[in-house]
């Protein structure tokens, strides 16, 4: 049986910052990974995605992407970035395996893989946050239009004639929405509580206004704010994302979508209040922005139009609360309604009754099993490229800090309390 001294799960982004840091500290290690690097963003995407952060921001610090940094990549150059990121220090990933079960055991883990079982004093699960794809017990499977969730949705051809209704007005559901548009559909998306951040104010991406203002260093979504979905786009360079204007271009708005009968689903009169909540988020930014600059002095130029909110559309001043699915011409529910973790291959007691990691920063309660890439693990940017790397930097930290206790006891098989 093979040993080894930390086996990481998954060679996406959280699993190459792993390696890359295991590594560094000389720590022995394996890495992985069912099918190729960064699998996720190659297949698990639909074909226009892009970063939703401008390529200066979201990556490693050791490594530019290679296009202009103020572009948004495309997720294959994404997939190659983190490919040729992980030649830089020779990762040792193995691609092809698949990992079936980590079980601790005395003074370690013992893993069922494809390829045979391991042994390993720490496994760090680095599969991500996108491993179930959610769709909310709303509809009936077998009801008339095809349903699918945003993972399988590819490009317009793909699906099937007719009207199309996309549940959730997050990044994914809005992008997705405006592309069926494009693309000649009759578009139905539903919109619930949501945050809605400018891409771009006065020269400044929003991800350097999050940074200035220090939001990023945010360690909890805050108060009501665990189920509100943000609203950006790196789309066609980046913009803004304006609901009321995608209405005045075809699309219909719908509140949170409620409940379904013989062929007709209900909406939640909500619609409004939600547009209202993300307007309201919209302008907390640029009233933020504005008093930095004036505080810093920086020679950044006014833009009095980023204030304008376009009068309410119809759809919002009488809003659609039943929608017969035949009568719409709907060929397609799309669901953008997000996902759920899915770590039933670890029988370990340190997950909560809905399957979510217990955990402090990533270390877990059961010693020697540590995650990356958990939303919201330490702050506001875990789940993302960037703020991955430095995450799993800490977690590799305390592997090495273990390490260093077990080594002082002389037996590496004996277990010290975690350091945090």
């Amino acid at each position: 049986m093979e040993k080894i001294d930390t086996v990481v799960v998954g060679a996406g982004q959280a699993g190459v910052a792993m390696s890359e840091h295991l590594t560094g500290h000389g720590i022995p290690h394996v890495v992985l990974e069912r099918d190729r690097i960064a699998e996720r963003w190659r297949t698990g995407r639909w074909d226009s995605l892009v970063a939703n952060g401008p390529a200066w921001h979201d990556r490693f610090p050791n490594m530019e992407f290679d296009c202009d940094g103020d572009a948004f990549a495309d997720k294959e150059s994404v997939a190659a970035y983190f490919e040729a990121y992980a030649k830089r220090f020779d990762a040792p990933i193995r691609t092809g395996v698949e990992v079936k079960s980590v079980t601790p055991g005395d003074g370690g883990f013992l893993l069922e893989t494809s390829d045979g079982r391991i042994e390993a004093n720490n496994v760090v699960a680095a599969t991500g946050p996108f491993q179930k794809p959610a769709i909310p017990p709303v509809i009936p499977a077998d009801a008339a239009p095809l349903q699918m969730h945003s993972n399988a949705y590819r490009n317009p051809a793909q699906l099937p004639d007719g009207a199309v209704l996309v549940v959730g007005g997050g990044s994914s559901g809005v992008q997705i929405a405006e592309e069926l548009m494009k693309a000649g559909r009759r578009v139905y998306i539903s919109i619930g509580p949501h945050d809605r951040p400018p891409r771009r104010y006065r020269q400044r991406d929003n991800v350097w206004w999050l940074g200035v203002l220090g939001k990023w260093a945010a360690n909890t979504p805050g108060p009501g704010a665990e189920h509100v979905t943000i609203a950006v786009s790196g789309a066609e360079g980046g913009k803004t994302i304006d609901f009321r204007r995608l209405a005045q271009q075809g699309m219909t708005l719908l509140g949170m979508t409620a409940g379904y009968d013989e062929g007709k689903v209900t909406f939640a009169d909500d619609l409004r209040t939600n547009l209202i909540a993300g307007d309201r988020n919209y302008l907390s930014v640029l009233d933020e922005a504005d008093a930095y600059i004036a505080k810093h002095g920086l020679d950044l130029p006014p833009e009095p139009e980023a204030r304008y909110i376009p009068e309410d559309p119809d759809c919002v001043t009488n809003p659609v609360l039943e929608l017969d699915l035949e009568e719409a011409g709907i060929g397609t529910i799309l669901w953008a309604t997000g996902y759920q973790f899915d770590f039933g291959w670890i029988r370990a007691d340190t997950f909560d009754d809905r399957g979510r990691p217990l955990h402090e920063r990533g270390v877990s309660r059961e010693p020697g099993l540590y995650f990356v890439g958990l939303p919201w693990q330490s702050h506001r940017g875990s789940s993302f490229i960037w703020g991955v790397w430095h995450d799993a930097k800490f977690i590799a930290d305390q592997i090495a800090i273990q390490n260093g206790y077990r080594a002082y006891e002389g037996q590496a098989a004996i277990r010290m309390p975690q350091a945090v």
